[in-house]
This record gives C-alpha cells, sequence and structure tokens, in this order.
C-alpha cells in the first residue's frame, strides 16, 4: 500500500488535502480522491489539490509554455476533476510559498495553470487575492428547486472560468432555514452540471462604496460547504447584474466560514473579477493511499 505526504488546509473553512507531486508521478483514481477526503474513514476535506510542475501534465502543456511553472491540480471530495477553485488557488500558493517553492513579495504575482487557464495570485491585505479572469453572465432562465423553498427561484447563470447559478433569498430567515444536505434541482439542468449559490443582499446594500451580502453554497460534486471562492465571486456578479450600473466594483461577502472580498476591474479584454481572502494550512503528515 502506497503512503504520500500531504498537507491539509482550508480558505473560510473551504478544506483540501494538499498532495505535493511536483513530478507529476502520482495517478490518484477518483476512489483515492473520495477516500482521502473522507471526513469519518480519510482525512477529511471538500477537495483535493495536487501541487504538479504544469510541464509534467499533459493538460498542463499550454500553462507551461507561457511561464506558469505549477498546475493546480484540483480534484472534488467525489474524486471528479473541476475547472478552478477560488478557495483553493489562494491555499496553492500559499503551500507554494510556505515550502519554499515559490518566492512572492510585494506586489508581485505568481501564474498558475488550472482546467480553467492560468490565474495570477499576489499578496493582499487579508491573505491572498486571485484574478479569476473575465467573467460572463449566462443566457436562459433556470429555475432552482431546493428543500426549503416553497416554490421554485429563477437563478441567474454566472461563469468564472466554472459554472454557477445564483439565487435571490428575501431574508436572513429563509436562508437559514434552507436545508443543503439535499441536491438542488435545477431546471434545464446544465450539461456539466453547476454550483448552486443563495444570497441574501444586505439591507442597505451599499455601505461606503462596497456592496455586502450573505450567501450558503451547495458545490458540485460536494455538497454543502462552509465556503466557496469562486462561488462567492459568482455571488458578488449576480447581485451586481440585478443592480444595474450604479453597482460598486467592489463586495464584501459572507458565507458561514468568513469573509471574502471581491472587487472588478476592467482590462483591455473585459471586466475582470478579483477575489481575496486568507490561506491557513493546518497540518501535515502521512497517509496510506486506499489499494
Amino acid at each position: 500500500m502506497a503512503t504520500i505526504a500531504f498537507t491539509k488546509g482550508h480558505g473560510t473553512g473551504n478544506d483540501f488535502v494538499i498532495v505535493p507531486d511536483p513530478d507529476g508521478e502520482i495517478d490518484l483514481r477518483d476512489e483515492q480522491v473520495a477516500a482521502l477526503c473522507d471526513r469519518r474513514f480519510g482525512i477529511g476535506a471538500d477537495g483535493t489539490l495536487r501541487v504538479v510542475r504544469s510541464a509534467a501534465l499533459p493538460e498542463g502543456a499550454d500553462a507551461a509554455a507561457s511561464g506558469a511553472e505549477w498546475f493546480m491540480d484540483y480534484r472534488n471530495a467525489d474524486g471528479s476533476a473541476a475547472e478552478m477553485c477560488g478557495n483553493g488557488i489562494r491555499v496553492f500558493v500559499k503551500y507554494l510559498v510556505e515550502s519554499g517553492l515559490i518566492e512572492l513579495s510585494g506586489d508581485a504575482a505568481v501564474r498558475i495553470g488550472t482546467r480553467a487557464g492560468i490565474k495570477a495570485v499576489t499578496r493582499a491585505e487579508n491573505g491572498f487575492e486571485a484574478d479569476l479572469g473575465v467573467w460572463r453572465s449566462t443566457e436562459g432562465e433556470v429555475l432552482v428547486r431546493a428543500k426549503g423553498l416553497s416554490v421554485a427561484r429563477p437563478g441567474q447563470g454566472i461563469d468564472v472560468g466554472n459554472p454557477h447559478v445564483v439565487v435571490a433569498i428575501s431574508s436572513d430567515e429563509e436562508l437559514e432555514s434552507l436545508d443543503l444536505t439535499v441536491l438542488p434541482l435545477l431546471d434545464p439542468p446544465p450539461r456539466e452540471g453547476a454550483n448552486v449559490e443563495f444570497v441574501v443582499p444586505a439591507d442597505p446594500l451599499v455601505h461606503d462604496g462596497v456592496g455586502s451580502i450573505r450567501m450558503r453554497v451547495f458545490e458540485r460534486g460536494v455538497g454543502e460547504t462552509l465556503s466557496c471562492g469562486t462561488g462567492v465571486a459568482a455571488s458578488a456578479l449576480a447581485v451586481r447584474f440585478w443592480a444595474g450600473r450604479a453597482a460598486p466594483d467592489r463586495w464584501t461577502v459572507h458565507v458561514p466560514g468568513g469573509t471574502l472580498g471581491v472587487r472588478v476591474e476592467t482590462n483591455a479584454d473585459g471586466e475582470h473579477v478579483l477575489l481575496s481572502g486568507p490561506a491557513t494550512l493546518v497540518y501535515s503528515g502521512q497517509v496510506a493511499l486506499a489499494s
């Protein structure tokens, strides 16, 4: 039975098993990822982050050619591969820094390969900030049914490198009453599935030029998590989209695991969404992989 090194980390309670594999020598099967993430029989996590050089992976070839040395191989708790993880990429960079694999000082950025393309990460006052790239709203109404909602609600599709459907909730009480141990149903169902966010705007929505919302999330391939970085970004973008042209470009998003920041900036290729927040490494050890 093979034994591998690991580090446990989290970003606002969204937790990961980090597997260092610089040369791409570890081939984790879906069931092995699921076993590592099992909260009763494994280490316990919402997903795994394999730390591997881009050049060591066929899917990292473009990233390597563009000068992104490291690739974040993110897998959901059920073993399925995911395009991107906003909390995960901050934890990933925290691990690279603390392990001495990179240096990151001042306003310098490190470019990380992901299945959603190369993402730039910098240090921020509240930890690290990741540029998730150009976002887009998706066309067509999606109806969302969730346990605790009396009727289906319309959801706004948002793509930030991975797919999201954001639903407006009327009050904190209604948000708390949702039972997200049950999978929300989407109609029509997206071909690749989607993360589903439920949001309550603050009252007032904007204070000192910064918008504020609360959010809960059901992550595709995981279930409810304490936080979802790309979901936080998608939720802020959806509320900003609904609010119209006068909406601010800076947002504070409160999730069960803490608070994250979102800002939107216009670049030559369109509007980029940036996510900032803490990243914590908890402990390291060795674990036997399931055979």
